[in-house]
């Protein structure tokens, strides 16, 4: 069953409960920005442990993922629990998360890393994309996948499973901290995807994470003019004070 956060102690709450909604100049530089700029720029505040290894995209076509963390976490079936028959039950807490998930928002389902059994299914991914989901982050497997390649939102996981999620999983909780690829990810959280992979924003970093990997990717796309014109690594990559003088002569007043 759902567990009613409101009881959960204080150490668990959100910490981007009450922040507000990301800038549109941030939501545009992450939409632009790679995640290996991202990375950079976290590594840079301290943090080491942001990507979400061993996920890969289904859609070719939608590799871009960006938007707010609504998470999910699952606990091992039981076999006396999850029994075939609750797929009758519309108040199953994994379709209660499904109809929860707001526009803008990505599903992150901590599916414990284990991938025999599928963490969700074409058809409720297909839900979440007719309700405005941004895209779906699963550390498990897909069921369907041959859906997900086709399915005009962006989703990550860890490969494919035809067995159903009651085999495995069973969605215990939703909107509290949890574990996804080993990335502590909690609700309010700016995912951001891209061809090298997926990667977690703490919120409150979001809008300087956003303003500094542009700054960044804007100065490195001068570095790399000047390597495709032959200059050497030495005074190039990284700038010297002369180089970055004449590119701060290039940027508008």
């Amino acid at each position: 069953m759902h567990t009613n956060s409101a009881n959960r102690s204080e150490i668990d709450e959100q910490p981007a409960a009450h922040l507000a909604p990301l800038s549109p100049e941030a939501t545009l530089a992450l939409s632009r920005v790679s995640t290996a700029t991202i990375t950079t720029q976290l590594m840079s505040r301290g943090l080491r442990n942001t990507y979400l290894e061993g996920l890969e995209f289904s859609n070719p076509a939608r590799q871009r993922l960006l938007g707010e963390a609504f998470t999910m976490r699952c606990i091992p079936a039981r076999e006396d629990i999850d029994v075939p028959s609750i797929f009758q039950d519309y108040d199953h807490p994994q379709r209660i998360g499904v109809e929860s998930v707001e526009p803008g928002q990505v599903l992150v389902i901590d599916a414990r890393g284990k991938k025999r059994a599928a963490s969700i299914g074409h058809i409720l991914a297909t839900r979440l994309k007719m309700r405005g989901a941004s895209g779906i982050v699963s550390d498990g497997s897909f069921r369907d996948m041959v859906g997900f390649e086709e399915l005009d939102l962006p989703t990550f996981s860890a490969g494919a499973s035809p067995t159903t999620n009651l085999a495995q999983h069973h969605v215990v909780d939703f909107q509290i901290p949890i574990a996804c690829a080993e990335v502590a990810v909690y609700p309010g959280d700016i995912m951001v995807g891209d061809r090298d992979g997926v990667v977690c924003i703490p919120r409150h970093l979001a809008e300087s994470v956003a303003r500094d990997a542009l700054e960044q990717e804007e100065l490195e796309e001068f570095i790399l003019s000047k390597v495709e014109e032959g200059s050497p690594l030495r005074g190039t990559y990284p700038p010297n004070e002369e180089l970055l003088k004449t590119y701060s002569e290039l940027l508008p007043n």
